[in-house]
């Protein structure tokens, strides 16, 4: 069975989706109608901008998505047995398996990217990777503080990414290396995605997903907020909406994909991090790109 992973933000590259945009009428005509719903040449950023440009979490998430999903278009035979999407990946692969429209898709990315560049600007936050410990252990240190800081993205086991304020991150990062942590790396990101300071822009994204049709798709999707495989949109719409202030379950969502019988893994859009953290999870496990 053929599973088909969008991978989120942090994969993006200067130059991504130019092949695609200059060998394929569609993904020409796609480009230039995202161009025309976004207001502004994204695919100016995207193909010739510099890494500050595309760096904007505004720029950033609907560059992203346009890569996967007009690539996915492009896929000859795409027939996904069950899609995933790492974070904002979801709406890629929620697009892929018809749920969403490519323009309702790309509206409510460029929304989501909007109000999160907005959250993240009004309270000055951050995330850290956490190598080589024990999930549990990561989460009973980040429950002992004192300051809002929670696991943010399981990715593998052993790799889990933590989400909060300035002083929380600071402080899980010392508790951390001391009870055994390889690293406690303080990453390059706009803000605490996937914890409560996320909320504001949790608020403003719901009211969108909820004035917005999804329908029934081809195949299940496994969400983040639960890694279990849905199809009833109304469903699909409420955990899309929680995932904002929700972990992302990348580790559970790809042991459920593989004991659901998927037999390859197919990475759709830049970079190749997803298969790296699936072959973690299973070295087994048969991964490539689209």
């Amino acid at each position: 069975m053929k599973a088909y992973v969008f991978p989120g933000q942090g994969a993006q590259f200067v130059g991504m989706g130019k092949d695609l945009y200059e060998n394929s009428s569609l993904a020409k005509e796609l480009f230039e109608k995202a161009n025309e719903i976004l207001g502004f040449r994204i695919t100016d950023l995207m193909f010739s901008g510099t890494d500050a440009d595309l760096k904007q979490t505004k720029v950033t998430q609907p560059a992203i998505f346009l890569h996967s999903t007009i690539l996915a278009k492009t896929i000859n035979d795409f027939k996904p047995d069950m899609v995933a999407g790492h974070s904002l990946g979801e709406f890629s692969a929620l697009v892929a398996n018809q749920a969403l429209t490519f323009e309702d898709g790309l509206i409510l990315v460029s929304k989501r990217a909007t109000a999160m560049q907005k959250a993240c600007e009004a309270q000055p936050s951050t995330m850290a990777a956490i190598l080589g410990l024990d999930d549990k252990v990561v989460e009973e240190i980040c429950t002992s503080i004192n300051e809002i800081v929670v696991p943010a993205n399981y990715n593998s086991p052993g790799q889990l990414v933590i989400s909060g304020s300035m002083e929380g991150i600071n402080i899980a990062c010392e508790k951390l290396k001391a009870a055994g942590a390889k690293r406690a790396l303080p990453l390059q990101v706009g803000g605490a995605f996937h914890s409560p300071l996320m909320e504001p822009a949790r608020a403003e994204l719901e009211v969108a997903i909820n004035s917005t049709k999804f329908n029934t798709p081809l195949c299940p999707i496994y969400q983040n907020v639960n890694a279990k495989r849905v199809t009833e949109p109304e469903e699909i719409k409420k955990n899309l909406i929680s995932q904002l202030t929700s972990p992302v379950r990348w580790t559970q969502i790809a042991q459920n994909m593989i004991a659901d019988g998927a037999t390859e893994f197919i990475e759709v859009g830049p970079g190749t991090v997803l298969q790296g953290l699936i072959k973690k999870v299973n070295k087994d496990a048969v991964t490539r790109s689209a």
